[in-house]
């Protein structure tokens, strides 16, 4: 099945012949469908904070910012833009030569209000010898698209999210990548007043970041009194996984095996390789202008301050548990916060004995740990947090996608449909354990839970798996705590015409 040309080709990729199998097997067999016992709720597995709390964790953080813990933000940044320019590209291989379409419509109308409006009339009057309101006079919609998305004008359509202009101030118009800078100086600088962000971004699209970068980081770095410490990395080829046809053997084109991007669970790979203490995740696209930034800061600083007051618990009780053998009072202690304030669940826990009741408090313990930010469901209920059986019989909290739960069975879908909230990819993390040493994040990796869809390549049927999700499958053993933030800390950019929201404007 794998000739010597392949093994070149996996030895380049740094792909064992065993992961090969291995990905062979899940084509074959497919990945079994998460045991759900329930939808979380506030109350019932997400915190609802008070006041009063809010302020603590805050102090807790502000407090925290000023020892020498090192904090890192962590922004996916690798995705194309093509998708949110979906309708326009449709409208510009369409039959009709004018809007038509409601999203189209709106487009034009609301022109003027985008930030990449004056660049995108500068790009019309160079190229064509007319702006943007002249050849709309003249109904050259198609005209104006082209200038948007294509190579020979701006080329929004093949740049990365991350380098489009998205917000208009009086002085500059930001790129999101702009607006993490800005923003992690709010909550993640430590205190020598350093910022530490990390960018994966795409092979194709690295020199545009470094570039963007080097004419970005003196003005910001005076503007925000911060020093910027950037890092990127690239999605590892060892992390792309084999395409296969119908009949689950490997896809080949020209011979040669095909091979797809993994989805952002390879991303837990360029993760494990960052060394800190506290470390931020949070899409690229997430990110909103100054004026409208304070509910965001506010409660990353919140959700930072739970995760190391947890983290100091759980610390303490570990050291307690190496040090001796606790007696059964200390124990129901700690059983207590590994249950209540953690949310790990074992139906018979009252049957140990006190040894293996430490010994299983210490492995529940001494794992990374993450609180993540959950906001009400507003419109269609779809996958989110839920508490799940794990493959030890314990009980946790995990964050699924709708792909890992059985739709077709009335009583899981009926559970997908009750959850209230979903997470906005709004993640603290806490990555080193109770003596400073940072755990190997592989190890903590639910390798069932990936995901297999069909697509089409040259009008022939493939099979694609994704790994493990980042957030979900591949952070499944960590320990997870979800609190509540509110709506206004998620305003993701899926399409264009998102940037006319209130808060993006």
């Amino acid at each position: 099945m794998i000739n010597p040309t392949d093994q070149l080709l996996l030895d380049k990729k740094g792909i064992s012949s065993n992961k090969i199998q291995e990905q062979l097997l899940s084509f074959a067999t497919g990945f079994p469908f998460l045991n759900i016992v329930s939808p979380v709720e506030p109350g019932n597995g997400i915190l609802c904070l008070s006041e009063a709390l809010v302020d603590q964790y805050l102090r807790i953080w502000n407090d925290y910012l000023q020892t020498e813990a090192s904090i890192l933000k962590f922004v996916p940044a690798s995705g194309a833009a093509s998708r949110m320019f979906k309708d326009l590209f449709e409208f510009l291989d369409g039959k009709s030569n004018e809007p038509e379409k409601a999203a189209e419509k709106k487009f034009f109308d609301e022109l003027n209000k985008f930030a990449f409006a004056e660049a995108l009339d500068k790009t019309c009057k160079a190229n064509t010898g007319k702006g943007i309101q002249d050849l709309i006079q003249s109904r050259q919609y198609k005209t104006v698209i082209e200038q948007l998305l294509l190579e020979k004008g701006l080329n929004y359509g093949s740049l990365p999210k991350g380098l489009l202009q998205f917000h208009s101030y009086p002085a500059e118009k930001r790129t999101p990548m702009q607006e993490h800078l800005a923003e992690g100086a709010m909550y993640a600088s430590n205190a020598k007043n350093e910022v530490n962000l990390h960018f994966t971004v795409s092979t194709e699209h690295r020199g545009m970041f470094e570039k963007h970068l080097n004419e970005t980081l003196k003005v910001y770095e005076q503007k925000l009194q911060r020093k910027f410490i950037i890092s990127f990395s690239e999605q590892k080829p060892s992390t792309d996984t084999l395409a296969a046809d119908a009949n689950n053997e490997p896809f080949r084109e020209n011979g040669t095996l095909v091979f797809r991007p993994g989805g952002h669970g390879a991303l837990i790979e360029n993760l494990n390789d960052l060394e800190a203490d506290v470390i931020f995740i949070k899409n690229i696209d997430n990110v909103v202008p100054d004026a409208l930034k304070s509910a965001t800061i506010l409660y990353k600083k919140v959700i930072a301050g739970l995760l190391v007051s947890l983290q100091k618990k759980a610390f303490a009780y570990l050291h307690e548990m190496e040090s001796r053998q606790l007696n059964n009072s200390k124990l129901k202690e700690i059983s207590d916060f590994c249950e209540k304030e953690l949310n790990n669940h074992k139906q018979d826990i009252s049957m140990l004995s006190d040894p293996e009741l430490q010994h299983y408090l210490t492995t529940k313990l001494n794992r990374p740990m993450r609180v993540c930010g959950m906001v009400k469901n507003t419109g269609e209920p779809g996958g989110g947090p839920f508490l799940t059986v794990n493959p030890d019989g314990t009980v946790s909290p995990q964050i699924l996608e709708s792909s890992q739960i059985d739709l077709n069975n009335p009583v899981e879908k009926v559970k997908m449909m009750q959850s209230s909230h979903f997470n906005p990819v709004d993640l603290v993390c806490g990555v080193k354990n109770y003596k400073g040493q940072k755990f190997d994040l592989l190890r903590y990796v639910d390798k069932n839970t990936g995901f297999i869809s069909v697509k089409s390549k040259n009008g022939k049927e493939l099979k694609a798996l994704e790994l493990p999700g980042l957030w979900n499958g591949a952070m499944s053993d960590w320990n997870t705590i979800f609190i509540e933030v509110p709506i206004e800390t998620f305003n993701p950019v899926k399409t264009v015409n998102d940037l006319l929201r209130p808060e993006h404007q």
